[in-house]
């Protein structure tokens, strides 16, 4: 059996040469946030966002619900894939970030699909439960504090319809998933989560080993 090639730098330079589909606006709030603290570190990579835009096409997804905006890189491209009158409900908890992400979605002309809501992520997806109703959602990002991913994850697959997905970014958290005397909370819920999610008949399931582990589980 064949096992994972290892990426090099410059390997996963060539596969960002020949399959990376980059334009001004993305290039530019990619340089703005890599100037930010923490920025590089957090910010989703440019390859991921577009598997994420790939998925919601191929979902067919109107209604998409984004935990955690950061600058808005994510919600940009998921929001370009959706059609004219879909809808992109993003949540963050500080609205400095937003404030960054508005000018690009504006310039990318797809703003008017983007509803952002500012508070913590339990109490909006509680909110949106009742203002949209179970199963109501065609797609559910999180890409949030990772001690909240249980609960979010709970939340979400209500919020989600029958065949719809959740995806949930930073899954092997820096590899620290592995490393048993990392016991910080972040570590802990990603760790419990990821055991959790085997054995969740609710859901068809697959763990991603790219960016910083990615998990797709579709709503059964």
């Amino acid at each position: 059996m064949a096992q994972q090639t290892e990426f090099s730098t410059a390997l996963l330079d060539y596969v960002r040469t020949v399959s990376l589909r980059d334009d001004e606006i993305l290039s530019d709030l990619r340089r703005e946030t890599v100037e930010l603290p923490m920025g590089q570190a957090m910010q989703v990579m440019a390859e991921e966002a577009q598997f994420l835009a790939l998925l919601v096409g191929l979902t067919g997804a109107r209604t998409v619900v984004e935990i955690g905006t950061f600058t808005g890189y994510s919600t940009l491209c998921m929001a370009r894939a959706m059609p004219v009158n879909g809808r992109l409900i993003t949540v963050d908890i500080s609205e400095k970030w937003p404030m960054i992400a508005e000018p690009y979605w504006k310039r990318a002309a797809v703003a008017d699909r983007i509803e952002t809501r500012i508070g913590p992520a339990a109490d909006v997806l509680t909110t949106l439960l009742t203002e949209l109703g179970p199963d109501s959602a065609d797609l559910v990002f999180v890409d949030a504090d990772k001690v909240g991913y249980p609960l979010y994850y709970e939340k979400a697959l209500r919020l989600v319809r029958p065949g719809g997905l959740i995806v949930l970014d930073n899954t092997v958290f820096f590899g620290r998933v592995l490393d048993d005397s990392a016991r910080d909370t972040d570590t802990v819920a990603a760790r419990e989560l990821n055991a959790a999610l085997l054995h969740d008949d609710r859901v068809d399931l697959a763990m991603l080993s790219m960016a910083d582990g990615l998990t797709l589980a579709v709503k059964r």
